[in-house]
């Protein structure tokens, strides 16, 4: 991406929450718990990839306003992008598109030159949003955790209770960052690895979720 494209993306991400700050307040209402605030809190230093699970289409909007001093790039369906006005508004922010229905791997040299620059990519690790009766969070996809080891950048594991526009508050939890290297073991294959650091920030997620339900 062009130096002249990124400064756009940054001003329209810094407009969208200056102007949406008071209308998000009002409608996520978001509460915040830190697995360890000294660690990790809203603040976010360099190159980072935030892993969330996904709860409906709002998730995206919470953690704009959830880190509000970093520019996010989530990986965004390509359905998403084929809705107007939605899709241009998603451009705009830097959306990043994931074709899902086709062998293109351009979503993770986008993503791997995002955070070689410096950036934040943000993941839904799912894929899609879960249907009604299956087991959240659905299984995570390895390609956040290829991501992960290739671009060997810390990665932050955050939990939403996807509570918006209701009378309970959003609950957002922020766990502390973890390294996808101390997942793997040199005796296993790449396959195998990928797998079982995917299994290790899915599990990270959850163990977030059981957090908050504690606290509840």
């Amino acid at each position: 991406m062009s130096g002249m494209k990124e400064t756009a993306v940054r001003f329209v991400n810094g407009f969208v929450k200056v102007t949406g700050w008071i209308p998000q307040r009002i409608v996520f209402n978001t509460r915040f718990h830190y697995e360890d605030q000294s660690v990790q809190n809203r603040r976010i230093h360099g190159p980072a990839i935030l892993i969330t699970n996904h709860t409906s289409i709002y998730d995206y909007a919470a953690m704009i306003f959830a880190f509000p001093g970093r520019t996010l790039r989530y990986q965004m369906a390509e359905v998403l992008f084929g809705q107007q006005p939605l899709g241009t508004f998603l451009k705009l922010m830097g959306g990043i598109r994931v074709d899902r229905n086709a062998y293109d791997m351009g979503f993770v040299t986008e993503s791997l030159d995002l955070l070689e620059k410096g950036g934040v990519v943000g993941i839904f690790p799912e894929s899609r949003l879960p249907k009604p009766g299956e087991e959240r969070p659905l299984p995570f996809k390895t390609s956040a955790a290829y991501i992960a080891l290739a671009a060997n950048v810390p990665v932050i594991p955050v939990y939403t209770n996807g509570a918006y526009f209701g009378k309970k508050r959003a609950e957002i939890v922020i766990g502390t960052p973890m390294n996808a290297a101390d997942y793997t073991d040199e005796h296993l294959s790449d396959k195998e690895n990928l797998e079982r650091v995917t299994e290790a920030m899915r599990n990270r997620v959850i163990e977030l979720g059981k957090k908050l339900n504690e606290e509840a």
